[in-house]
């Protein structure tokens, strides 16, 4: 929920059950998304919401309306902050963005799928959680690695692990389109995708 109190420019929702009818894309002033993985997306009410507090800028509407006793809106389909929202100057380190770092694929053997995390040097060998030292890894790599070093399990990291800046977890997130990209978005979103010839 927005509230008058917290940041309520960069609260988006990354569940899809609170986006399941005409989320609205938020932009950040400079009319960029907020972020694209996951999509900075706000549930319909929420974009009302800051409409009628002031705080965005409609851009785009669905055709659908809703009324109160005294308005009328069509539900907003792309909203823009009007105040702009520095980015972050560092990426979170959370499981999430550790997966899209390394572009959900095990950094051991290269498969995708069935993921979990794993310390290049182990735990038990003083190893840390932290950028430089997990990567994602398929669970039969994880296994066969155990709590061996990378010399003595005789694996390699595809690259190594290291801290990622922002603007690379933004271009890791425009190669991951959401399943469910609106028509009205389209001219706001920049997707890694292959150019008709």
């Amino acid at each position: 929920m927005l509230d008058d109190h917290g940041d309520f420019r960069t609260q988006f929702v990354r569940e899809p059950s609170g986006l399941r009818r005409n989320p609205a894309l938020v932009l950040n002033a400079d009319f960029r998304p907020l972020s694209y993985y996951p999509l900075s997306l706000w549930p319909w009410q929420e974009a009302i919401k800051a409409v009628f507090l002031d705080r965005v800028q409609i851009i785009a509407e669905y055709d659908e309306v809703v009324r109160s006793q005294r308005h009328s809106i069509r539900i907003p389909s792309v909203v823009v902050l009007k105040d702009y929202v520095k980015p972050q100057k560092r990426a979170a380190f959370t499981r999430f963005n550790l997966f899209l770092r390394d572009e959900f694929c095990c950094q051991y053997c290269g498969a995708r799928g069935d993921l979990t995390f794993d310390h290049v040097v182990p735990r038990s060998r003083g190893g840390v959680t932290s950028w430089e030292n997990v990567v994602a890894a398929c669970s039969p790599c994880n296994l066969k690695k155990a709590n061996k070093s990378l010399k003595n399990s005789g694996m390699r990291l595809r690259r190594p692990a290291r801290r990622p800046t922002p603007e690379e977890m933004h271009a890791a997130g425009r190669r991951f389109p959401p399943n469910h990209l609106h028509e009205s978005w389209m001219d706001f979103l920049y997707w890694d995708t292959e150019l008709d010839s």
